[in-house]
């Protein structure tokens, strides 16, 4: 039963890092007009991630027509 309480004070007495409210600040830099489209208003980051998915979207499309293509073609036989 002590060992119980220890752990159930350690973790209810434990301090939680406070945060600092941020909303505004994001809603100012979103809803600033600078021609830039919302998914690529958060910086390089966003640039990156965005760059990366339409990568990997074009790489796929591209492979899953080559497999089509390779795969309704038949094989000559030996």
């Amino acid at each position: 039963q002590a060992l119980r309480q220890i752990s159930q004070r350690t973790i209810s007495t434990a301090s939680r890092r406070q945060l600092e409210n941020r909303v505004s600040e994001n809603q100012k830099l979103f809803q600033e007009d600078n021609g830039l489209p919302v998914h690529l208003k958060g910086g390089a980051k966003d640039s990156l991630l965005y760059s990366t998915t339409a990568g990997l979207t074009l790489f796929g499309t591209m492979y899953t027509v080559y497999y089509l293509l390779a795969s309704s073609m038949p094989k000559k036989p030996n």
